[in-house]
C-alpha cells in the first residue's frame, strides 16, 4: 500500500476528465470486482462462465460476462477500474495505479448488517475499511493532501437490492414503509460516516426495478415483473433521493448525483430493439425456466450472443446493459440522472 499512498499527492489532479483523481466504490455484487474472491463465502463469481467477455476471457469475481458498473464509471471518467480492496490488502507490494481509487464492494452486501451476515462485507464493514485506508493515507501524506484527494474524488454507492430481496422473500409483517424507513435510518448514518472520512461527491445508483430480474420474474405465473418487489424498490429510491437532498442542505460542500435506474431499465425493457436487445426476460447464463432456476455455473448453459441479452444471470445485467446504464449516468440528464450527471459532478 505504500506506493499507493505516497502517490496520492501527485494524483490530486491527474489530467483526466474533470480532474477527478480517484473513484471509490462501496456496494454489492453489481459493483464487486473481486473482493468476495478473498472471503469464505458461497457468494462468488470466480468461475466460468463469468468473465467470458472480459479481457483474457477468465472469471475475475465480477458477476457479469464482462465489465460491471464500477468498471464503466471509472473508465468513462478516464481512470482505470479501482482494484478490489482485499486484493490490495493481501498484496505484498503496492502500485501507483491504486491512487485512482479502491473498490470495497462485496457481493451480497446490504445496508443492514443482517443482510447475508457472514457471507460478505457489509456496507458498514466496507466503510470501516475505507476509514482504515484514510488513516494510513494521512500517516503517509498528511491530512491536508489526503483531504484534498478525497474532496475531489467520486464516491460511487450501489447498495440496497439485497436488503430488498431479503425483505420480499421474508413475508415479514413489517410494512414496506416501515422497512424502507429502517433502511434509510441506517443509510443516513453510513453516508454521514463517508462524509466524515472526507467524501464530498456522492454518486448514488438507484436499485431500479429489482422485480424484473429473471429470478423474481420466474416466481410469477406469467414471467412478468414482480410488482411487490418493484414497489419496495420505488419507495426506497424515493426515500434515498429525499435523504440526499436533506444531507446536502445540512453538510457543507456535500454534492450528489442520483441515477434513476428504474426509468432507464424500463426504457430498455419497453423498447429493447432501440438498444440492440432481443431478450429482456431470460438470463443469458443459467438453467431452468428463464435460465433463472439455477445460477450461472460452469455447468450452466449460456447464450452465444451476450450483446442482445439484458440480463447475464438471474440477478445481474450483462456487460452491454451495464455500459448503457452507466453512459446515461455519466453524461445523461434529468429525469435519468439529477440534479447533475456524474461528469458535471466531477467538475464541480
Amino acid at each position: 500500500m505504500f506506493c499507493y499512498l505516497s502517490s496520492m499527492g501527485a494524483a490530486t489532479n491527474n489530467g483526466n476528465s474533470g480532474g477527478v483523481p480517484a473513484v471509490y466504490v462501496v456496494g454489492d455484487s453489481l459493483a464487486d470486482v473481486g473482493n468476495n474472491n478473498h472471503l469464505l463465502t458461497y457468494m462468488k463469481a470466480d468461475f466460468a462462465h463469468n468473465g467470458i467477455d472480459f479481457a483474457g476471457g477468465k472469471a475475475t469475481g465480477r458477476f457479469s460476462n464482462g465489465k460491471n458498473a464500477a468498471d464503466f464509471i471509472a473508465e468513462k471518467l478516464g481512470l482505470p477500474s479501482p482494484p478490489a480492496y482485499l486484493s490490495i490488502k493481501s498484496s505484498i507490494d503496492g502500485s501507483q495505479t491504486f491512487s485512482s481509487g479502491i473498490n470495497f464492494a462485496s457481493a451480497g452486501a446490504g445496508i443492514l448488517d443482517a443482510t447475508h451476515n457472514g457471507e460478505c462485507l457489509s456496507l458498514n464493514k466496507q466503510i470501516d475499511y475505507l476509514s482504515t485506508t484514510y488513516a494510513s493515507m494521512v500517516e503517509k501524506i498528511g491530512n491536508e493532501q489526503a483531504q484534498a484527494h478525497l474532496t475531489n474524488s467520486i464516491f460511487a454507492i450501489i447498495i440496497g437490492s439485497n436488503d430488498i430481496f431479503g425483505y420480499v422473500k421474508s413475508n415479514s409483517n413489517t410494512t414496506p414503509q416501515q422497512f424502507v424507513g429502517s433502511l434509510i435510518y441506517t443509510l443516513q448514518g453510513q453516508l454521514q460516516r463517508l462524509y466524515n472520512i472526507g467524501a464530498r461527491k456522492f454518486v448514488f445508483v438507484g436499485t431500479g426495478p429489482v422485480g424484473c430480474c429473471p429470478s423474481l420474474r420466474r416466481q410469477t405465473e406469467t414471467n412478468d415483473c414482480n410488482a411487490a418487489a418493484n414497489s419496495v424498490s420505488d419507495l426506497y429510491d424515493q426515500a434515498v433521493l429525499s435523504l440526499l437532498q436533506e444531507l446536502k442542505s445540512q453538510l457543507s460542500n456535500m454534492k450528489y448525483s442520483f441515477f434513476n435506474t428504474t426509468l432507464a431499465m424500463h426504457e430498455i425493457m419497453d423498447n429493447p430493439a432501440d438498444y440492440g436487445f432481443t431478450e429482456v426476460k431470460a438470463a443469458c447464463c443459467g438453467l431452468g425456466d428463464l435460465n433463472a432456476k439455477v445460477a450461472c455455473t460452469p455447468f450452466s448453459s449460456y447464450c452465444s450472443n451476450r450483446t442482445n441479452h439484458v440480463f447475464w444471470d438471474f440477478y445481474h445485467p450483462t456487460q452491454a446493459t451495464a455500459g448503457i446504464l452507466t453512459a446515461k449516468m455519466i453524461d445523461g440528464s434529468a429525469p435519468h440522472v439529477y440534479p447533475v450527471n456524474v461528469r458535471k459532478l466531477s467538475a464541480l
